[in-house]
C-alpha cells in the first residue's frame, strides 16, 4: 500500500539530488552551503522520523546556522538555451501547459476513484494521487519536449536557489501551529479575549475571531496553523457553545478569513516570497504591498458573513 512515507521518501531524493548538483555546480562560489543545506533538507524526508526531537532539532539549528550566515547563493545550471525556449514557446504555444495541468487532475482523479482501492492509505489518497501527478507530469514532459535527461533537476535547483532559506519556512511554520496549539496558546488567548470582550456582544466576538486569524496567519505564515489556536481561543468556546453558532459556516469563513492574512505576510513565503524571487523583483516585499488592498475589504467581508451566516440573526 502506497503511504505517505513514500511521498516523503520521493522529496527526499529530489532533495537529496539538488544537493549533489549544487556540489557540482563551481560557478557559484556558496555551491557547498547549497549542498549542505538541500541534503539537511534530504535528511529530515529520509530520516525525521527516526531522528527524535533532539535530532531533528539540531537539524533546525544547521539550517538557520547556514541561511543566517548567509551561506547560500544563487545557480545558474545549463539546461536548454533561452533562443531553445523561446523557440519551444513560439511553436507550441498555450499547449505548453498541458503537463502542468495533468498534476491537478491526476490529484482530482485519484481522490474521486481511488480511495476504496486498497492500494493506497484511504487517509493519504490525494496527497499521493497528486505526488503521482507530478511524476506523469514529468514523464510527459520527457516525452513530449524531449529535453535534457537532468533538465528537470537542474531547472528545479535553479528554482530553489532563487527562493533559498524561504522554501522551508512554511513547513516550520507549520510545525510552529502545532507546537502552539499544545502548549496551549489557544487557551491563554482564548482567556485574554473572553476578559476584554463586552457582554453579550456577539458581532465583537465575530471580529476577534476573524481578525485574530488573519493576524495569527500573518505571524505564522499558514491559516492552516492558525486555525487550532483561534478556533481553540474564539471559535469554539465563545461563538459555537456560548452563542450557538453554526460550527461549518464559522470554520469555513473563519479560514477564508486567515487566508486574507496571508496574502499581506512576506511569512507565507511560497505565496509571497517565491514569485518576486522568480520575477527578480527589486522589493522583496512587493507582492505583499500590492495585495494589502485586496486582502483588507476580503477580511471585512468575510467579518461579516460570519456574522450573519453563522448565526440565527432575529
Amino acid at each position: 500500500m502506497i503511504t505517505l512515507e513514500h511521498l516523503y521518501l520521493l522529496a527526499g531524493a529530489m532533495f537529496a539530488a539538488f544537493a549533489v548538483l549544487s556540489l557540482g555546480d563551481r560557478d557559484n562560489r556558496k555551491r557547498f552551503g547549497n549542498a549542505a543545506f538541500w541534503a539537511l533538507v534530504a535528511a529530515s524526508f529520509f530520516a525525521g522520523d527516526r531522528l527524535g526531537d533532539l535530532g531533528n532539532g539540531l537539524l533546525v539549528l544547521c539550517l538557520v546556522a547556514i541561511a543566517g550566515l548567509g551561506g547560500m547563493g544563487r545557480g545558474h545550471p545549463p539546461t536548454t538555451t533561452p533562443e531553445e525556449r523561446a523557440a519551444s514557446s513560439e511553436r507550441r504555444g498555450n499547449l505548453l501547459f498541458l503537463p502542468a495541468l495533468i498534476i491537478p487532475a491526476t490529484a482530482l482523479l485519484g481522490t474521486l476513484l481511488l480511495k476504496d482501492s486498497g492500494w493506497i492509505d484511504p487517509k493519504q489518497v490525494t496527497l499521493v494521487s497528486l505526488g503521482a501527478g507530478v511524476l506523469l507530469a514529468l514523464a510527459a514532459g520527457y516525452a513530449w519536449l524531449r529535453p535534457p535527461v537532468l533538465a528537470p533537476l537542474q531547472e528545479g535547483r535553479r528554482l530553489m536557489d532563487s527562493v533559498g532559506w524561504a522554501a522551508v519556512l512554511p513547513q516550520m511554520l507549520a510545525a510552529l501551529g502545532a507546537v502552539f496549539a499544545l502548549a496551549g496558546v489557544g487557551q491563554v488567548v482564548g482567556g485574554i479575549a473572553q476578559g476584554m470582550l463586552p457582554d453579550g456582544s456577539l458581532f465583537a466576538a465575530v471580529a476577534v475571531y476573524a481578525i485574530g486569524m488573519a493576524v495569527f496567519t500573518m505571524i505564522m505564515g499558514n491559516a492552516f496553523a492558525a486555525f487550532p489556536v483561534m478556533t481553540g481561543a474564539v471559535g469554539l468556546p465563545i461563538l459555537i457553545h456560548h452563542f450557538h453558532g453554526d460550527p461549518a459556516a464559522i470554520c469555513a469563513i473563519g479560514m477564508l478569513a486567515g487566508f486574507c492574512g496571508t496574502l499581506m505576510t512576506p511569512m507565507a513565503a511560497n505565496f509571497n516570497i517565491v514569485p518576486a524571487a522568480l520575477l527578480d523583483l527589486k522589493d522583496r516585499n512587493a507582492v505583499v504591498k500590492a495585495q494589502v488592498g485586496t486582502a483588507l475589504p476580503l477580511l471585512a467581508c468575510n467579518l461579516l458573513l460570519i456574522y450573519f451566516l453563522g448565526f440565527r440573526q432575529t
